[in-house]
């Protein structure tokens, strides 16, 4: 009798560089790709209950969904799309064909992935039915790593970024045939559900917003075509990757890794064919450096587990979180009265983005100047953003509270030096932050440090118009007195890419790292 395989996608969105349905094409008579909306993803956060998937990472998704049923169906097959617990959903298949012989699937690294994987394997261990996984979540694979089992991580970023740059080896993508293996007789390729039946209504496109993209395979190539090929931005990334505002000061591919809908080694291959073809310079590396980071918090979150959501984190250091919800509600919404967070949290909102240098600076708000419990910080970040990856969200947080693996003490960042060095003129703070529009320049940042004439010349009254701070450091105020006067003589506005200041231009995630305190 004829085998049919059953593929279940989760986060692999994509045809190209699929080793599931690479496999299952060769080794089975009918392919059965599937995606579950899985009732698990769409209640509340594991410790503050804020709704796991929001509405712009969920339409997101439903775009991604959509357009991998596209491409498949060009290939002559469809995605199978069901409501439900992948392991009812793939036990129910089972049952209903009689054909099935093997659900194939990529291994993920978390404590409720693996809860499903493990289910899937008692379903198929109940009917006689083979289970074939794989690895393909990282841009290294997992067998490939130098120092051996996953248990011998170091604990150090820059020794592991060392070892593998310089021991192992990117495996090359793999190339889905132009007609795949048809669907199994008798199956109906179901409804893609709509927002509203997910419990989530339409966020809309704000269009101040640095990624106005759309989900799926096809707008992720057309990206990566677009920042490498048509316009060379890739060359100049590690110059503007710090920028603020507009969609090109960096690649923009995390969404679409999140998702699947590109593979790592694909953005390694193209990477590796621009530098031949065209220039290999310091930001061409600089974006296969990002892709081994997200990998280490990939690798992390296999070697600790469950400890990467606790509270004491990797290092069980007991720290005296408070949480005050009133404080946090402030923080989230955008009110604490600090320009620079409040700009980067309204940005959020509104968008599901925020540039990688407002997360470490609302991180290290709330957990140093705040000192809120990390999980809350964590929990709305995958409630809202539109690239969530658990890993990597889970990873950055415990780094930002200081109770991840790495050698930093207590290390917390300046808002206003950050506002200084990131956006000079204020531009980034008036964008989102309308309140403050009628404060010039620089002074956009620090509005309690006004003089009263100043503050009713520009249409601001603080408590009233716009929230005095609920915090203030003081190492601030030695950036205060220091603050450029005017416009900067290179302003980052809204229709340029800012850029890196040129103190700190050579600075990477190693420089994060160090115990330096005045950033």
């Amino acid at each position: 009798m004829a085998r049919a395989a059953v593929c279940l996608l989760r986060c692999d969105l994509r045809a190209h560089d699929n080793q599931v349905l690479h496999w299952a094409h060769n080794n089975a008579d009918y392919i059965i790709p599937l995606y579950c909306f899985d009732p698990r993803h769409y209640v509340g956060t594991h410790c503050y209950g804020f709704p796991k998937t929001g509405p712009h990472r969920l339409r997101f998704l439903l775009e991604s969904v959509k357009d991998l049923r596209e491409t498949l169906k060009k290939k002559g097959s469809t995605l199978v799309v069901r409501k439900g617990k992948p392991e009812d959903v793939v036990n129910d298949l089972i049952t209903q064909l009689g054909c099935v012989g093997v659900v194939a699937f990529h291994e993920e690294a978390t404590q409720e992935e693996l809860d499903v994987e493990k289910g899937l394997c008692q379903v198929c261990g109940q009917h006689g039915v083979k289970v074939q996984t794989f690895w393909a979540a990282t841009l290294y694979h997992r067998d490939d790593l130098p120092f051996g089992p996953v248990a011998r991580l170091p604990d150090v970023y820059t020794h592991f970024r060392k070892a593998v740059e310089s021991e192992a080896k990117v495996r090359p993508t793999l190339q889905l045939a132009e007609q795949l293996k048809p669907l199994a007789p008798g199956v109906e390729e179901g409804c893609i559900p709509t927002m509203e039946d997910l419990g989530q209504k339409d966020p809309g496109t704000d269009p101040r917003t640095a990624f106005p993209c759309s989900g799926g395979e096809t707008q992720a190539l057309m990206r990566l075509q677009y920042y490498f090929w048509d316009t060379n931005l890739v060359a100049s990334y590690k110059e503007t990757r710090n920028g603020l505002i507009g969609v090109d000061y960096s690649t923009k591919f995390a969404p679409w890794l999140a998702l699947g809908c590109i593979s790592p080694r694909y953005i390694y291959e193209q990477i590796r064919k621009y530098e031949k073809e065209r220039t290999a310079n310091h930001s061409t590396y600089w974006v296969l450096f990002e892709l081994l980071w997200r990998d280490y918090f990939r690798f992390v979150a296999l070697k600790y587990g469950r400890r990467i959501f606790s509270v004491r984190g990797l290092q069980s250091k007991e720290v005296p979180w408070k949480k005050d919800l009133q404080l946090f509600d402030c923080w989230k919404e955008g009110k604490t009265g600090v320009p620079f967070v409040d700009a980067n949290m309204r940005e959020l909102a509104a968008t599901g983005f925020m540039s990688n240098r407002g997360r470490q600076n609302v991180a290290s708000f709330l957990t140093k100047d705040l000192g809120l419990d990390w999980r809350m910080g964590a929990e709305w970040f995958e409630h809202l953003l539109v690239d969530y990856d658990v890993c990597s969200n889970y990873g950055n947080w415990l780094y930002s509270a200081g109770v991840g693996n790495d050698p930093r003490d207590n290390r917390k960042f300046n808002m206003i030096k950050q506002g200084l060095d990131y956006d000079g003129n204020g531009d980034y703070v008036r964008l989102w932050v309308p309140e403050l529009r009628g404060i010039e320049g620089a002074a956009a940042h620090t509005p309690w440090a006004l003089s009263s004439a100043a503050l009713s010349q520009a249409g601001v009254t603080l408590g009233e118009t716009y929230p005095q701070p609920v915090v203030t450091a003081p190492e601030w105020s030695r950036h205060i007195s220091q603050r450029p006067q005017g416009r900067s003589p290179h302003p980052r506005g809204r229709r340029g890419p800012a850029r890196t200041p040129a103190q700190h231009k050579d600075r990477g995630i190693d420089f994060y790292f160090s115990r330096k305190k005045d950033v």
